[in-house]
């Protein structure tokens, strides 16, 4: 890759492509399946959330848009979904009467399990690989990765 750079910003629009490119691999991998159990799937998207919601002691819809940076609204499309298909179930937080405490089913554990499993090998890869880069490597790749949110975040609110 680097013998083509010829400029600081050849260099930026060749990062910015290879960004678009991981990017487009990464939506695909979300909709992958993972199977949980003979005849039931879930699409990688959906087992995040569940593994969010198995991750924590106490969960809301608030708590799930704030975790992936997404709106309420989609955050309790996706809770919605996943409650319809038996992986959580939403109760009346003691606090609040507008807020749903969420947890997993005995289904929402298996798929929880399953997706560790799914994508354990592939994320201990990637925490191997990025052992081996220096610090400053890596609070580069934290800085861009902080910037490209940044303007993701702008387009999102538009």
């Amino acid at each position: 890759m680097w013998g083509y750079v010829e400029t600081k910003d050849d260099l930026i629009i060749s990062t910015v492509r290879q960004f678009q490119q991981v990017a487009t691999k990464y939506a695909r991998i979300e909709e992958l399946p993972i199977q949980v159990e003979e005849g039931t799937e879930i699409t990688t998207r959906e087992a995040h959330t569940i593994e969010a919601v198995g991750s924590q002691k106490q969960m809301s819809v608030t708590d799930v848009a704030n975790t992936f940076g997404i709106t309420k609204s989609a955050a309790s499309q996706m809770v919605s979904k996943l409650c319809d298909k038996g992986f959580l179930e939403k109760r009346q937080a003691p606090h609040s009467n507008k807020e749903f405490q969420l947890t997993l089913t005995q289904l929402g554990h298996k798929a929880f399990d399953a997706h560790r499993h799914f994508h354990g090998a592939d994320k201990e890869a990637l925490i191997e690989k990025l052992r081996g880069y220096s610090l400053s490597q890596i609070a580069t790749i934290s800085v861009l990765l902080e910037a490209i949110g940044e303007v993701m975040d702008k387009r999102l609110s538009r």
